[in-house]
């Protein structure tokens, strides 16, 4: 266990002018991509990684967190004001805050959602300080052969619950275990599948990958989809009434059992790989109308119905760091965008870190409540501000991404091959996401490579190749069996809108 002179040690390093600059900067940036529809808080992280590359690890990491804290409150103003949200999970929260702004009420749709945002997150926030070490205290007794049962596990419940193929999704991890295996083997340091470029001897840059297949492809498929790349013109409509512009102590008290369900429901499936932000704001919506005394008024405008889906989607962000720092398994996109600024900084995740790395660890948790805090601040300054920002025009958004990416990446790898390599998984995320192929399964994969083959050697070697000697491991075992129950749970025949489309979050 971490002792407490280290934690307050870590809590100090994060209350600092220094880290709380980065973190502001974070958040703003997260809020403001997050308002933009079809930019998003993960494009923003994809863009963002390369350039903490110079910064300290604390406050690099502590601005990515921002920035994905900020996107979630963003993501709602588009929801709300346009019926477009600005992210997936945002979806649900459209459903009431859309009516509520039509009936001449958009900044109280806006504040519920803020409000209920900054409390569903703090909630998980809370829960990740918690339980997070003792956790990591108990995945050090896992081994190699526990260890790859685990990541199997995770795969096979990633394929079934991301995508609306099973297959397509095994394919996606496979193709993602294959790219990882470019470059030199990590047991006995021999060269392959490079073809004669010596540039992919140290494999294939983490960070090319990541933001070729998630944001350059992404704003490809945009500018696609885009028409004579202008903005979106909203009309809203003020009845001058001094209540419809603010939530009320009394009104935010009343959705009290509402938002507390929905961080429960959000930080659950939060510390579950692969289930998403997305899942857990629909859940959380329909629990909240079944449970209502009024189910008919939720759609046209429920207070109840905004709290339910923002808090539940936010309480996702801290409780997908959980299965990250304790077992190194990324939960979701933006788990595995924080893992590769670990990873730049030459910090590996998983139960380890906490001996490590106690002290960044606290560090990181004192960033991430300033950030809870600065988002609540950051937020009611903005609101009217973020209104302006979602009616600029799509070709100055995606061209200035689109620099960035090139700056950042060439940065990041040192040259323009990272570039070219970046170009090549663009086409490569593209034509992913346009025949149904999940990306976020291909990059958590990607990622888990390197960590999978070293596990399954080792784990060859420790059963001398016998996979029958598997019983002498109960923990492996029951993994493995839970990963076919899953896998055959997923093949069951179910109506369409029973399984998530592939999310970029």
């Amino acid at each position: 266990m971490v002792d407490i002179a280290t934690i307050l040690a870590g809590f100090g390093d994060a209350f600092t002018l220094w880290n709380l600059a980065f973190v502001l900067f974070g958040v703003v940036a997260g809020q403001f991509v997050g308002s933009v529809p079809g930019i998003g808080p993960v494009m923003a992280m994809a863009i963002a990684i390369p350039f903490t590359f110079g910064l300290d690890p604390l406050p690099a990491i502590a601005f990515l967190v921002g920035v994905n804290k900020g996107g979630l409150v963003g993501g709602a103003v588009p929801a709300v004001l346009m019926n477009t949200p600005g992210t997936p999970d945002a979806a649900a929260t459209a459903m009431d805050g859309y009516p509520l702004a039509k009936a001449g009420k958009p900044l109280k749709a806006t504040k519920m959602a803020l409000f209920s945002s900054v409390t569903g997150d703090t909630f998980s926030d809370l829960v990740l300080i918690t339980v997070s070490a003792p956790l990591a205290v108990l995945a050090l007794r896992m081994g190699p052969v526990e260890v790859l049962a685990l990541m199997i596990f995770a795969i096979s419940i990633l394929s079934g619950l991301v995508g609306n193929s099973l297959l397509k999704g095994v394919i996606a991890a496979v193709f993602g275990l294959l790219c990882a295996s470019v470059g030199t083997d990590p047991e006995n340091y021999t060269p392959r599948l490079i073809f004669g470029m010596w540039e992919l001897y140290d494999g294939l840059p983490l960070a090319s990958v990541a933001i070729g297949t998630l944001a350059i492809s992404e704003i490809l498929r945009r500018m696609a989809m885009s028409r004579h790349g202008s903005g979106s013109a909203i009309t809203l409509r003020d009845n001058g009434d001094p209540d419809a512009r603010r939530v009320t102590w009394a009104e935010y008290w009343s959705c009290r059992y509402t938002m507390l369900r929905g961080a429960l429901i959000g930080t659950t499936l939060g510390a579950l790989p692969g289930i998403g932000s997305t899942a857990a704001a629909f859940m959380s919506y329909a629990t909240a109308k079944s449970a209502s005394k009024d189910p008919a008024s939720f759609g046209k405008g429920n207070l109840h119905g905004i709290a339910a889906a923002e808090s539940a989607n936010s309480a996702v962000v801290g409780s997908n760091l959980i299965p990250l720092l304790t077992l190194g398994i990324p939960g979701s996109v933006g788990a595995a965008l924080i893992i590769s600024a670990f990873m730049i900084h030459g910090i590996q995740p998983g139960p380890l870190l906490f001996e490590e790395q106690g002290r960044l660890i606290y560090g990181l948790f004192g960033a991430m409540i300033m950030a809870n805090v600065l988002n609540l601040w950051v937020g009611q300054l903005g609101l009217r501000l973020w209104v302006k920002v979602i009616a600029a025009p799509e070709t100055v958004i995606f061209a200035s991404a689109l620099l960035l990416c090139i700056t950042g990446v060439s940065m990041a790898t040192g040259g323009l091959f990272g570039v070219a390599v970046m170009l090549v998984f663009a086409g490569v995320g593209y034509l992913m996401t346009s025949f149904g192929y999940p990306v976020v399964i291909f990059i958590i994969a990607f990622f888990l490579g390197p960590r999978f083959e070293m596990s399954l050697s080792q784990s060859l070697a420790l059963m001398n190749g016998d996979w029958s000697r598997i019983s002498n491991y109960p923990i492996a075992l029951a993994l493995l069996v839970l990963a076919v129950l899953s896998t055959g749970w997923f093949l069951i025949p179910r109506p369409p809108q029973a399984r998530m489309k592939s999310p970029v979050e």
